[in-house]
């Protein structure tokens, strides 16, 4: 007489057969869904450093200068929405000490606003939405997701080109695991400024268009290697003035041996590293493998239970 199987056997073999299905799903397609930059983002980095800087009220550069570099990013969610991009308005100012307790942008020593736009998941730069400028290349304010041991080109606002990235070596920040990259801008012409000529050293008793150079000797960005997010950040901007067709610089406007993420923006960076990659290690990794090792489980505690209802049972002598 042949028995038939037991409801828990059944119950098993569904309930397993239901965690291995549910691991694939999240490694498979809800993991790849997190992977996507955000559009509600608010945030505020800062960086910080010694540098000398041009002091238009003593007319001279000051040396050995407390520089301050802060930036704010604001995604336009409406606007992200809308098009299926990331869109995030940017405002960077440089502000020295004089500047910096104002806390007026416009009275800062720079202050630059741009609008960038780029795909969720590949972290390219998309033409659309009022972008400005119109920028290149695969990093900028993050770098993509499942960040490779390999170069990068990185978005340089004050160059107004992108610059080749190398990786460097893997490093911790305050604990926290980041690939390093490196890169550095050699003296480069970004535009001209008009000014008085015996500023430049210029024959020319009136206003001359003065060239603007700017180089950067240590870029130095370190970054979360499954969310792109930067952790750390250092540079070694100068921006110069030359009479026009000069090969020298006349006037050092800005200049610092290294402007870096100060110790509170670095601490919420790697805050923030490491509860997305810790969400997405979650979804991609420890679901799918507690899933199929729990399914796993169940489905062959199933199959031994089916295997044994339906063996013949012995009559009585």
């Amino acid at each position: 007489m042949r028995r038939s199987a037991s409801p828990l056997s059944l119950i098993l073999l569904g309930a397993g057969v239901f965690l291995l299905v549910l691991g694939q799903l999240f490694a498979w397609y809800v993991e790849p869904r997190a992977k996507r930059t955000p559009t509600d983002t608010v945030s505020t980095t800062v960086f910080e450093g010694k540098g000398s800087y041009f002091d238009t009220g003593s007319v001279a550069t000051l040396q050995d200068q407390q520089l301050t570099i802060t930036r704010r990013v604001v995604g336009d969610v409406a606007g992200s929405e809308r098009s299926g991009n990331a869109v995030w308005d940017v405002s960077t100012q440089i502000d020295t000490p004089t500047s910096l307790p104002l806390a007026d942008p416009r009275k800062s020593l720079q202050w630059t606003t741009e609008r960038w736009v780029t795909d969720r998941r590949t972290n390219l730069p998309v033409h659309c939405c009022e972008e400005k400028p119109r920028f290149e290349g695969e990093a900028y304010l993050k770098f993509p997701f499942d960040v490779e041991k390999r170069g990068y080109t990185w978005w340089d606002s004050s160059l107004g080109a992108t610059v080749p990235l190398e990786f460097d070596r893997v490093v911790k920040v305050d604990g926290h695991e980041g690939y390093r990259f490196v890169g550095s801008v050699k003296a480069t012409a970004t535009g001209t400024r008009l000014v008085p000529g015996v500023l430049v050293g210029s024959s020319n008793p009136g206003q001359v268009a003065a060239e603007e150079w700017y180089s950067n000797t240590r870029i130095e960005l370190t970054a979360d290697p499954r969310t792109g997010r930067i952790i750390n950040a250092a540079l070694a901007p100068t921006k110069t003035l030359r009479a026009p067709g000069s090969q020298t610089d006349a006037v050092t406007l800005l200049s610092s041996e290294r402007l870096e993420f100060s110790e509170e923006t670095r601490r919420e960076q790697v805050k923030l590293a490491g509860e997305g990659s810790g969400q997405l290690e979650l979804l991609g990794e420890t679901v799918p493998l507690a899933g199929g090792i729990a399914g796993g489980v169940l489905i062959v505690a199933g199959v031994v239970l089916l295997v044994r209802g339906r063996r013949p049972g012995h009559s009585a002598g």
